[in-house]
């Protein structure tokens, strides 16, 4: 289906909008490291995921990803060769300041604290933050009333995705997420695999998966900050 808001952004917002920039090196991390912590901090319930686009090799930039907030704002991350850069594009009644006074900093200091932490732990955290990725990408398919089976694949990839991190499965709350995704799945199963996700299961499915983005962005930062 047709991705509007990525549309308006690469032919409007991109060129025509004011933004706010800033730049965090990589420093001892990998690009897809820094890129998932920049991903998860610009990151929030009323954030939506539009686009995303991994870079073939963990080592390398190439990375980005697009927001869009129910504040009618922008913010693109992109992995670049020695940087993630972070823009915030914002209509003319408002600012991007809180890219700089908020966002930055948040990052600065998850970027240290990730550091220092066993690779182990970091590996669990990077695999939780590709739950979240996972949750977005299914939002977003179902906003853009996208077929049943790619909606039942991205809610699959979801559930195996956290079901291999001790760190997601041992927390309160995780079976309870689970039973959630696993009962979402049964139902898409059901429905004609090529036709559109039904109407009257939207809201549901979306409050659903809001409810248990909330839950892994609170567990993400409790481990991470």
């Amino acid at each position: 289906m047709e991705n509007r808001l990525l549309n308006q952004f690469n032919n409007v917002i991109s060129t025509q909008w004011s933004f706010k920039e800033v730049e965090e090196p990589y420093t001892t991390l990998t690009p897809r490291a820094l890129f998932e912590l920049a991903y998860h901090t610009c990151n929030s319930v009323t954030m939506r995921n539009i686009f995303i686009k991994l870079s073939p090799s963990e080592e390398k930039g190439g990375f980005q990803a697009i927001f869009y907030s129910n504040s009618k704002k922008f913010i693109s991350i992109e992995g670049l060769d020695d940087v993630i850069r972070l823009r915030k594009y914002y209509p003319e009644d408002s600012t991007g300041d809180k890219l700089i006074t908020e966002i930055q900093p948040i990052l600065n200091k998850r970027k240290a604290e990730f550091i220092k932490k066993d690779k182990q732990i970091q590996t669990q955290i990077l695999k939780i933050i590709l739950v979240e990725r996972k949750l977005d990408e299914c939002a977003n398919l179902v906003m853009l009333k996208e077929i049943n089976r790619k909606i039942y694949f991205a809610i699959g990839d979801a559930r195996e995705s956290a079901a291999i991190v001790p760190i997601f499965m041992e927390a309160d709350g995780a079976s309870l997420v689970q039973l959630a995704l696993n009962k979402w799945m049964t139902t898409v199963q059901n429905l004609d695999q090529e036709k559109v996700f039904p109407e009257n299961l939207v809201s549901g499915l979306l409050k659903n998966l809001m409810q248990i983005k909330k839950w892994i962005l609170n567990l993400i930062s409790l481990n991470l900050d």
